[in-house]
């Protein structure tokens, strides 16, 4: 699974204890060090309002943000995985799943189902990074699957927002699987003339970055996201080579091609309309 440095919002909380002012009021924004209302980078969908950093939010918050009000309907909450290998590691592979699904409320690191965006409809897929950092195992690819197949049948835009340190390494090879099994079933929704939108956050990597996510008919990114196969520091050590500055950041992959446009999280909605209206969905 690839390295991904950033830290998420829940851990750059600030909780110390400043007199009479409460716990969790401040935090500290990663990118700019500034100190900054809790409740004004809630309001202001978990981006700093001083530089423009885009924390990474959970799948639930994105679906929020995404999705008209109440219109989202998720879709195969029943599938959870299982310790087919018997992996282990610094614990077992079925207490860290516990213990994940009790800190996320989730099964695995993914949320599907149908709602919609700016009045249309779509099948939307929401990647978690709480979730063992939404790293792609059986469940994982075997949801986004019926998602595609589920755009396919029904003619409706797909839109998957990915968020991914890559493969699960405590599926070894099933979690592989996914990679052909999600390309797959987006040959087909390519051949019956579905639209595929593919929306890139911090960080996309791994095997999801070398499958699905940049197989979209439009690819979008949030700014700044990590986007790439392996991480910068493993491939500084194998190159041996200082890397550019901004290297696998979304501005670099869009000037070497990779994806097609950075899109503030304050315009995904009205951007992700724009295409679906575009391509005539």
């Amino acid at each position: 699974m690839a390295q991904v440095p950033s830290r998420s919002w829940q851990e750059v909380v600030d909780t110390g204890k400043r007199g009479d002012v409460p716990e969790g009021l401040w935090t500290r924004c990663p990118q700019c060090e500034a100190m900054v209302y809790r409740k004004n980078v809630e309001q202001n969908l978990y981006v700093c309002p001083e530089c423009d950093y885009h924390h990474r939010i959970g799948a639930d918050e994105r679906v929020k943000q995404l999705c008209d009000p109440e219109s989202f309907e998720p879709m195969w909450s029943d599938l959870a995985p299982v310790d087919a290998l018997g992996f282990v590691d610094l614990k077992p592979y079925k207490d860290r799943l516990i213990a994940e699904q009790k800190k996320t409320g989730h099964r695995d690191a993914v949320l599907c189902g149908k709602g919609f965006i700016k009045g249309r409809g779509v099948v939307l897929v929401s990647m978690d990074s709480r979730f063992m950092m939404g790293s792609m195992g059986s469940v994982v690819g075997e949801k986004v699957t019926r998602a595609i197949e589920l755009a396919t049948e029904t003619d409706q835009p797909l839109v998957v927002v990915s968020c991914s340190g890559g493969a699960r390494m405590q599926e070894s090879a099933l979690s592989l699987m996914q990679m052909s099994k999600t390309s797959a079933a987006l040959a087909r929704l390519d051949e019956s003339g579905g639209l595929f939108i593919s929306v890139l956050s911090d960080p996309t990597t791994g095997g999801v970055t070398a499958s699905f996510a940049m197989l979209g008919d439009v690819i979008m990114a949030e700014p700044k996201a990590l986007i790439g196969f392996a991480g910068p520091r493993v491939i500084a050590n194998t190159v041996r080579q200082e890397l550019p500055e901004g290297f696998q950041r979304s501005e670099h992959v869009l000037e070497k091609g990779f994806i097609d446009r950075i899109v503030h999280r304050k315009d995904l909605r009205n951007e992700i309309g724009r295409v679906i209206d575009y391509a005539g969905k």
